[in-house]
């Protein structure tokens, strides 16, 4: 349920319905707009007579919201969220560039390609230290000392870092990490989604294999629950009958989660294509749909890559797919004027 509140509502009149919803066991989020205030209601809201509310005087109109995700809904929260990372915004026209290796392998592999991808124009730096693979015999990442490795690539080039945690266990071991990523496969791990909504990090949430949008939102939701709301969400690909393609890239996930949330919405194109040529079409299309931005890997040595090396971008590549997305959001932001 939201509560629109008219213009300039009495501060005593306001206290006393807020404690009215409080009284009743409901969660109150606040949005103050340009010419309205929001008060978005979480809770067993069947409680609340609408008629009651809509006779008090500050308020101007009551709406029941049919939609299970109620803090990442964008009827709760109409203006863009606005994420701030270290140095880097993303969301609310701020546009992210996340790019680098699918595995930290060594320093100077994690820290060449840092620097290559900054001097291309990334805003953060991603790199794999705890893989989740199809195979027990893949290579697993090297896990603290990939992290270790990340920080010390974030202290050559000054981007922050986003990293894939697997387990509840590891968070410990993420305190230097500046994004937390949820990978697909965990994003219904709801007790690692609930110990993450109590952190104060920003969690970049990757949608599931097969999952639909609401189940993504509603993912969001458990984080958001906890107290956390700096999520962002990420589509990369869900599995299809297609078998051309490693996922099939869902364009219009990204249209349509920014219509039903408020929340950054990213595009992962590397691996929805699983192939380092489409990689290029798929990213640009995302930011054509409304992308906040785009997380690429990137490798020096793609052929001799220990992780998903057919679908990494060289940096002179990854350059090439900058400078163009950066020609695309020109265009749409002219349009919008």
């Amino acid at each position: 349920m939201i509560i629109v509140l008219k213009s300039n509502p009495n501060p005593e009149q306001y206290e006393q319905l807020k404690k009215w919803l409080e009284d009743k066991g409901l969660d109150i989020h606040r949005t103050q707009g340009i010419h309205s205030t929001i008060l978005g209601l979480v809770g067993d809201t069947s409680k609340v007579d609408i008629d009651l509310v809509s006779a008090m005087e500050i308020v101007d109109t009551v709406k029941r919201i049919q939609e299970p995700y109620k803090a990442a809904n964008r009827k709760f929260h109409p203006l863009d969220t606005e994420i701030t990372v270290e140095n880097t915004k993303i969301g609310a026209g701020h546009f992210a560039m996340i790019a680098g290796p699918c595995s930290v392998e060594t320093e100077e592999q994690i820290i060449g390609i840092a620097k290559a991808v900054k001097a291309a124009g990334a805003t953060m730096l991603r790199g794999g230290a705890f893989k989740p693979r199809t195979s027990p015999y893949a290579f697993q990442g090297m896990r603290a000392e990939g992290l270790s490795l990340l920080e010390k690539a974030k202290a050559e080039t000054g981007m922050p870092i986003v990293t894939e945690i697997m387990d509840i266990s590891h968070l410990e071991l993420f305190e230097n990490v500046d994004v937390i990523q949820v990978g697909a496969r965990n994003m219904q791990n709801f007790e690692l989604l609930k110990e993450l909504g109590h952190t104060d990090k920003p969690i970049l949430l990757k949608r599931g294999l097969a999952s639909t949008m609401e189940e993504l939102l509603m993912s969001a939701e458990y984080i958001m629950a906890g107290g956390n709301e700096k999520v962002i969400l990420c589509e990369r690909g869900i599995r299809t009958f297609e078998k051309y393609t490693r996922n099939t890239m869902d364009i219009s996930a990204i249209a349509l989660l920014k219509e039903k949330s408020h929340l950054p919405v990213i595009a992962d194109p590397s691996h929805a294509a699983g192939l380092s040529r489409l990689v290029r079409p798929l990213a640009l299309s995302a930011v054509a749909a409304g992308a906040d931005g785009l997380m690429i890997e990137v490798h020096n040595d793609p052929a001799h890559a220990l992780c998903d090396g057919p679908q990494a971008l060289t940096p002179v590549q990854f350059a090439q797919v900058v400078k163009e997305a950066e020609v695309i959001r020109n265009v749409l932001h002219q349009n919008a004027e």
